[in-house]
């Protein structure tokens, strides 16, 4: 997905998406991060929503309409703190209720040689929970971004029974071009989950570039969807049984040593 400043054009780009997903029989569907508005980091605060709000209403809708889940990837959520917002992912059910949200717990501060300025510390305020939530489908672990570079995030988040891990993203296209798959695989292989990892893709006026690349991969690390350089949907089946058997059969997980560990 490309989202930019127009928080209408967005949502209906979404909407179609929706759409399109639910004629291949998605029953999960993931937006990337700051799905409905990405533009300059000062900006966020005007565009904040309460929760549940109209965003949140007009995904529900959606979701009802397919009977799907909806991840939101995320948006900029109203905050407690002046000047700065969550930034916020939702899970909605096919009823269209929220069943699950969380806010960002990692905020990216980086100032990368030839590469871009990051201060999400000076627009977000920090999430402080780790979540997952069951589902009849399957156990979801949520994240966002830059979270995927804390692996005792995941580890977590597989020790609560997360089966799917979703990781909304919109990574630079610098640090992207060389890190994006070789984390999303490695969360992958470590807690033997599947990842669905939706991206934002290209330029967002009026700075910023993302490397899109959204994923799709497996318990054993291996790429099933992968998109091009477009916005577009990818789709995969998720197999709980084969997941099953992996995690039997190279028990990682149960061989934790957490008499030292913990967890």
């Amino acid at each position: 997905m490309n989202s930019r400043q127009n928080k209408e054009e967005n949502l209906q780009t979404i909407e179609g998406f929706l759409d399109v997903a639910a004629e291949r029989g998605a029953q999960v569907v993931a937006t990337p991060e700051m799905c409905t508005f990405y533009g300059p980091g000062s900006q966020f605060a005007s565009q904040a929503e309460p929760l549940p709000g109209p965003t949140t209403e007009r995904l529900g809708r959606k979701a009802s309409l397919h009977q799907m889940y909806v991840l939101c990837g995320s948006f900029p959520e109203q905050s407690d703190q002046a000047g700065k917002v969550c930034n916020t992912s939702v899970l909605i059910d096919p009823a269209g209720d929220i069943i699950a949200t969380y806010r960002k717990i990692h905020l990216m501060d980086a100032d990368i040689r030839n590469g871009p300025l990051m201060q999400e510390s000076k627009f977000y305020q920090p999430g402080s929970q780790v979540v997952t939530v069951e589902t009849p489908l399957a156990t979801f672990g949520l994240s966002i971004c830059y979270d995927l570079r804390f692996p005792e995030l995941y580890r977590q988040l597989a020790a609560q029974g997360a089966q799917i891990l979703f990781i909304p993203a919109a990574f630079t296209l610098y640090t992207g071009k060389d890190h994006w798959e070789p984390l999303i695989r490695a969360r992958a292989i470590e807690n033997q989950a599947y990842v669905i990892a939706p991206g934002q893709f290209g330029f967002h006026p009026p700075d910023k570039h993302t490397y899109g690349k959204s994923l799709i991969v497996d318990p054993w690390g291996i790429v099933m969807a992968k998109a091009s350089d477009r916005a577009m949907v990818i789709v995969a089946e998720i197999d709980l049984a084969y997941q099953e058997n992996i995690r039997r059969e190279l028990p990682s997980l149960a061989n934790r040593r957490k008499d030292l560990f913990g967890g």
